[in-house]
Parts: structure tokens; sequence; C-alpha cells
């Protein structure tokens, strides 16, 4: 078979993709019982679109061995090719299951019940399971189907796919392999390291099929039914009052000993009221999962007998994870384990908190062609993975994993629709960030901004109205596409990152040792919002700087702490020789790598504290703690959506690892044992979370111009009251040290490191809020600017809010003066510092 006949009419031969390198029993407990009592008392309508769906029987019956036979006669008759078929997936209607599986270039397809009929052998053994097989109909456009009778909730399945086993044309069916149900609502078992688990024999991914039967090995899909149980309401909190905190299920509360011990690291223990109100007394609106969707660690992992501890590596994009489920729900079943993630959300939804979900939408968990042999690859791999077009048949990997899920593909599109679906109905999440967005949106073309499933996005009645985030990158051919998705998308953006490290870091490192920066422009344009980049739309400023999800770490790169503790990576760890992570850090030792190591005052920390102070180097924490205050300030006030990561508040560590994806240990927990500097740090997190709660100069949702704005007459704010009030004023000046408008020979000149950000109240009664930075290594006296007094006598009045030199924000009671002045005072910032002046009515 010429490989041209199987792959997609758009896979050129002529113009191959680049290929990348691999990257790096019970009731549900605790709160959850609580929340499922209550909201048990609805039933019927369980989703989020009014649509009314059959309740789950409160007790659900065990599958009936027998009622299925061993096997099943092939179907018998003409094959209706074109014939309505049910949705796909396994799902309970009538006396039984109605079955659905995409299998284009497969010959035939079995459904395999299997079950365990001697639980006291081990997990691989094959005389631990039954298996009876079930022929399904078909194809109908490439789907194989059945409706059969006597299967039940509980019940384990898969299927085997036959076909042609031909790689080099790209179909690999190998009915020795079981397959986990794409559409599958739970998984149980795991994922064994044998050769049986690979389709081919050997390493060789064009090398004959492998006979082994892989059902002892792989994990098993589970019918589950529909869950019963009216969710909470959606929070539906603004996007301009959004704040996002990136979090991991386990990482979360592992360590967080005000738990009970069996909640800890748990579903459960995200919505433990502990957990809760620590997120509420912190200001965060909304939750962003890493990825709960069942996972498996991949092959190089799985063999040395370690995890991918992020999860982005997926094997079932409707399944939740179970092992983020406490025990009891795991032994009960994926429907417990299913009640328990709906159950979090539903209490978070109660709080008020929005839960967002990282998904992996871009590749699977099977690797490479020589990886394993689950899913995808046994059923359609011609049909579901991207090839480069060549013969024999390769894989194009723009995602860095082996494998990418091609999106020019209709069946790809509708599986990855179908799943955020599920998600925002049955479960009720409020959203999705999107991993390695532009894969999602490549056509024959590459990437393509009204690409069918961005499309979607902006049109399905169900999905359009979450919350959506790309990460606006792959690694492929022009991968990176930071402002480029459509409304009402929102983006990470590095810019913002980079820019905020570059600027009190990199710049700062470079100072210190003679050496130039880059000045405040690039600094000057994330705070405002990224217009250069989100700005771009029709009608042009469509999206406004909410689209920004600005961060300055996330859960790949070093933590807060560890940026102002090591120049270099240290991820000796991880077992690839220090190799894998970015070199691209842009973080400041500040002299010394590492923890320092001599007691002070605010440290109180141990060995390997990261900037704890404990000895040598003492000196210098001070100036990293100061640092760390001067991002998180700049994180938080920047116009735009801040993203906080988990642990960050309260100075986590990951002692120099800055791709910890394998450390399931206290690496990548949050510690919730805090020392001296770590509460005031704490302290001032959630001060400057309600700073920007309180002005709503602080949270714009539409791009500043630096002109007055339309409805603005008499300026707006607190301080236009008196003389001089009726002239507009800009939404946003900027001035330099001496209090005078940054002229275009400042914004261009590297040396320039003293900037002042004014921007004013967009509401009357509101305040307009001055921000000065001093990025230069001594103190800088600053001319305080004003924009609305006639006269010097009606100078405007700014109180000092805020300033990074202080530990704590209660140290304003310590400070100098009253922390009141007018516009034109002089006044003093230490070296790399942040203050916050917020205006107030003349007297």
């Amino acid at each position: 078979m010429d490989v041209r006949d199987v792959l997609h009419g758009d896979d050129d031969p002529h113009r191959l993709l680049s290929l990348c390198a691999g990257r790096s029993a019970g009731e549900v407990p605790g709160p959850l019982r609580e929340a499922y009592r209550r909201a048990a008392g609805g039933v019927g309508d369980t989703r989020h679109n009014g649509r009314v769906h059959v309740p789950r029987p409160s007790a659900v019956p065990e599958p009936t061995p027998g009622t299925v036979p061993a096997a099943l006669p092939l179907p018998t008759g003409p094959v209706d090719r074109h014939a309505l078929v049910p949705p796909l997936g396994v799902r309970v209607a009538g006396d039984g299951v109605d079955v659905a599986v995409l299998a284009s270039h497969a010959t035939a397809v079995e459904l395999c019940l299997v079950d365990v009929v001697d639980a006291s052998l081990p997990a691989h053994d094959p005389a631990r399971y039954r298996e009876r097989r079930v022929p399904l109909a078909g194809p109908a456009y490439g789907v194989w189907h059945a409706h059969v009778p006597g299967v039940r909730p509980g019940q384990r399945y898969g299927f085997r796919a036959h076909g042609p086993w031909e790689p080099a044309a790209g179909l690999r069916h190998n009915p020795a392999k079981l397959l986990v149900d794409p559409y599958a609502r739970g998984l149980v078992g795991e994922l064994v390291d044998d050769p049986a688990v690979h389709g081919q024999v050997g390493s060789d991914p064009y090398g004959p099929a492998d006979a082994t039967d892989s059902l002892p090995f792989v994990p098993h899909a589970v019918v589950v039914a529909e869950p019963t149980g009216t969710l909470a309401p959606r929070p539906r909190v603004p996007w301009r009052d959004t704040v996002i905190y990136e979090a991991h299920v386990r990482g979360l509360t592992q360590r967080l000993e005000a738990l009970p011990e069996h909640l800890r690291g748990t579903y459960a223990g995200v919505a433990h009221p502990v957990t809760i109100e620590h997120l509420r007394s912190l200001g965060v609106t909304t939750v962003e999962l890493l990825p709960v969707h069942a996972n498996v660690p991949e092959p190089h992992l799985l063999a040395s007998g370690r995890t991918n501890y992020w999860g982005y590596s997926t094997l079932g994009f409707f399944a939740p994870h179970a092992a983020y489920a406490t025990r009891a729900a795991r032994e009960a079943g994926p429907g417990a384990v299913l009640d328990e993630v709906r159950g979090m959300v539903h209490l978070l939804h109660e709080a008020g908190i929005e839960v967002l979900l990282d998904v992996v939408h871009n590749h699977t968990c099977e690797g490479g062609a020589d990886g394993y042999h689950l899913s995808w690859r046994g059923l359609d791999n011609a049909g579901y993975y991207l090839h480069d077009g060549g013969s024999p048949a390769r894989l194009a990997d723009v995602t860095g994993t082996g494998n990418s899920l091609d999106f020019r593909r209709p069946a790809v599109v509708r599986a990855a629709l179908d799943s955020l679906r599920y998600w925002a109905e049955v479960v009720g999440v409020d959203g999705f960030r999107f991993d390695l967005a532009v894969t999602l949106g490549r056509g024959a073309a590459g990437f393509d901004p009204d690409h069918p499933f961005l499309v979607a996005l902006q049109t399905d009645p169900v999905l359009c109205g979450l919350k959506l985030v790309a990460e606006p990158w792959d690694v492929g051919p022009g991968g990176w596409r930071t402002g480029q998705f459509p409304p009402p998308l929102a983006e990470w953006n590095d810019r913002f990152r980079d820019a905020a490290r570059q600027f009190w870091l990199a710049d700062a490192r470079e100072a210190s040792h003679g050496r130039p920066g880059h000045g405040v422009r690039d600094l000057a344009t994330r705070l405002a919002g990224s217009a250069d980049l989100f700005g771009h739309s029709d009608p042009p400023l469509l999206r406004g700087p909410v689209a920004s999800v600005s961060y300055v770490t996330a859960h790949d790169g070093f933590t807060l702490a560890d940026l102002v503790a090591y120049d270099h990576k240290h991820n000796f760890a991880n077992g690839e020789d220090n190799r894998d992570g970015t070199d691209d850090n842009r973080s400041w030792n500040h002299g010394l790598e590492g923890p320092v190591a001599a007691p002070d005052a605010r440290a109180g920390g141990g060995p390997g504290a990261g900037i704890d102070a404990l000895g040598i180097g003492v000196e210098i924490a001070p100036l990293r703690r100061r640092s760390i205050r001067n991002l998180l300030a700049t994180l938080v006030l920047a116009a735009g959506t801040p993203m906080l990561t988990a642990g960050d508040e309260m100075g986590r560590t990951q002692r120099g690892n800055n791709n910890a994806y394998v450390q399931d240990d206290e690496t990548s927990w949050v510690s919730w044992d805090l020392s001296p500097w770590r509460k005031d740090l704490l302290a001032t997190a959630r001060y400057l979370l309600a700073l920007r709660r309180e002005h709503p100069a602080l949270r714009p949702d539409t791009f500043y111009t630096g002109r007055p704005r339309p409805s603005d007459s008499s300026g707006g704010g607190a301080g236009a009251r008196g003389p001089g009030s009726d002239v507009g004023v800009p939404d946003l000046v900027w001035f330099d040290a001496d209090g005078e408008l940054l002229d275009h020979s400042a914004w261009h000149d590297p040396a320039v490191r003293t900037l002042q950000m004014l921007r004013t109240a967009p509401e009357p009664g509101d305040a307009d809020v001055l921000m000065v930075l001093a990025g230069g290594l001594d103190p800088v006296d600053v001319t305080l600017p004003g924009v609305r007094a006639a006269s010097d006598a009606d100078a405007e009045r700014w109180d000092l809010a805020w300033d990074s030199d202080w530990e704590h924000p209660e140290d304003r009671d310590r400070a100098n003066g009253d922390g009141t002045a007018r516009a034109g005072d002089v006044v003093a910032l230490e070296a790399l510092s942040l203050r916050v002046y917020v205006s107030t009515p003349p007297r």
C-alpha cells in the first residue's frame, strides 16, 4: 500500500515538517460527602447547558458474569457504511451500553469485556483476567459500533483492532494489543514496563508486529454511568477581576498538615476548607490545575521507575487521573473518582472560586513511532497523528514529545471538542488552558487563527462563554504565536515574564558587572497590558489587556524564590545530566549561587531553604527578598490578568531545579511550614492583591491610549476635585525620575533605570495610582509627578501605599514620616525598589 493512499491529502513529501527532538471503597470522604449530600437533592440535569439526562441509580449493580457470551459471531449481511452511529465511546443505554469507536483503516474491531476472576493474583498475571469479545458492526464513516446488552457500570473493557500492519504506510493494527477507548470515562490499572505494551518487536518502529497479549500490562477502560446531582453555579468572575493560581492537585496539599492525612494531595484536599481559606485570603479567584486527565509516564521514565509528575502525558482525555483521588474513591471505582472531582469543583464554586483545567490535546502519551501501543496508535495511527508526508511514514513532531495530534483531521478536532464539552457540562469546570495551543491551530500551511478548532471555541454554545487560555507556542516551524489567537481566548504572555525578569534581575546582574542593560521600554509596554501583542484585532484593541495572562513563573522554570538565588539550573536529580530545562532563566543569584548560610532575624530557614539566611552571604538575603517583592508587585499591579504559581507567595524553592517534571516529592510539593520571612512574604502577597482589588485603576479592561477617556470631562478620580478638574486627564502617563514626561530618547536609552507610571482613575470617586520603579544599583531621588493640578498650590497629594523595601506591609508604621507627599516633592528610593502611591483629595 502506498503511504499516499493512507495519509492526509495535504501531507506533502516535498514540504516536510521539521522533526524536533523529544522533550523532555466507600463513599466519597471529607467535605465532598457533605457537598454531594446537598447536591444529590436534585436529580436529572447534571450539566450546565439545560439538557436533561437519565440519573444514575443510587446503587449500581455489579457486572453480571456470563450475561454477554464469551464471543459473538461476526455481524452478517451488508455493511451500511453510511449508517447513523451513536456518539463515540461506551455509554450506558437501556439494558446495556452503546459502543462506538473510530478506526477508519481497520478491517474489524472487537469490544473486549474484561473481568477480574482471581483478584489474589498479581495485576500483570494473565490468569487474573477473563476476556469476552464482542465484534462490532461497521465501519460507518470509519466508526465501528454496536449496542451490547448486559453490560453495566463498573465493567472493564478495551478494544482490539484488526487490519494491516504496514508501518511504512502508517498502518499499525495489532489485535494482540488491548486498546484503551479514547472516550473512556474512567481507567483502572497501571501501565507495566513490558515489551508487550509496544506494537512492534524490539525497538525498530518498522519491525514486525509483536504477538504478545498486552491485556495484563495496560490500564483498562471502565464503563461509568452518567453522574447525578446539581452542581453549584459558576462564579463567573469578570476577566478584569481575575487572579489565576496555577497549582498541582497533589503538590498543593501533600504537605499541608492542617488537612486530614487521607485528604492530602487529593481532589478533596484542594476543596478542603483550609485550602479554600488560603486561596480566598490570598485573593485568588481562579485555580488553574495542572493536567488531571488520566496519564502515564513516558517510556524512559517508566523504565526507570519514575513518573511524569506534571501529567503532560495523556492516556484518557475524558477520564480523571485516579491517583489524585482519595483511597476510598479509588477503591470504590472510577465513578467515585469522578464524583470526587465534581465535588471539588462544586465546593470551589460555592466559595466563589473558578476552576480551569490545563489540557494537553496536542499530543498523547504514546510517544514516537517506537513508543507505546495503547490506544490511538492501534486504532487509527494514520488518522490521529500528524505525519511528515514522507515514505516510509514518519511522525511529524511539533510538540517535542515524539508525536503530535493532527488537527487537520475532523475526527481529531471532534475528539478535542467532545472532551472539552464533557468537562464543562458534566464536571462543571469554568474553562481551559491549552498546552502548546499552536498545534491545535495548525492547518495545511501552518498555524491559522481561523482554524476550525479555534472557530469552534468562539462559536460553540457550551465553550464560548468559558475562560479559554492558550499557551501560544509549540516547537514546530513558526511556533511562536503570542498575541495571534482570536478572541475570546486569552494567552500566556511570555514577553511579560521575560521583561519583568530582565529588568529586575538580569539587567541588575549585568550592571553589577559594569555592563549595560535594556532600559525601561519593554517593561513599560508589559506593565501597560502589551497592546503591541494583543491589540491587533478587528476592530482594533478589541481583546483588551485582560487577554494577557501575565506571569513571572509557572510550573516549568525556576520558582520565584529560586529566581533570586540561582544563576544556573541544577537539574541533575532529573536523571538527564542537567541537559534538560531551559538555560534562558534571566535570573540573578545576587552574588552567591544557592542558599546562603547564616541566620538572620527574618530568615529562620534550614538546609536547602532557598533564600533563607543561615551563614555565608547573609548580607545578600534582604536584597534577595526585596527582589522577590519587586517581581511580585510588578506581576500583581500590571495591567492584565495575573497568574501566580502555587507556593510562590510563600517562597517555595525547588533548590534550583527549573524542570522538576519528574520530582513527585518535596522538591515540587508546596511547603506550608513557614519561616518568619515566608510569613512576611505571604502577608505582602495578600496586601498587594488587596490593593489591586481596591483600586480600579489597577484593573483596566481596555487598553490605555495616553489620552483622556471618552467619558472623562472632569478627570474622574478622587484627585479631580478642585481647580483644574474641568480638564480631562490622560488615562496613562509616563514620567522620568525628575517628574518630567518621558521623552523619545529616554525610551530608547539602556541607561534609564527609573520609571514612573501614573494611571488615572477610571470613574469618579476612584483614586489615581502611581508606580515608581527604581531599577538601578544605587539609591535614587525621584520627583513625584502630577497631572491634575492647575497651580502649585493645588498640587496633587500622594499617599504611600506600599514600598518593596518593607519586609511586611505593617513596616509602613515604622517608616520615616507619614508617607504623604505632593506632586513636585522629592522622595528617596532604595536601590532596586518599587513604590506605590495612591492619590488623595487635595486639601
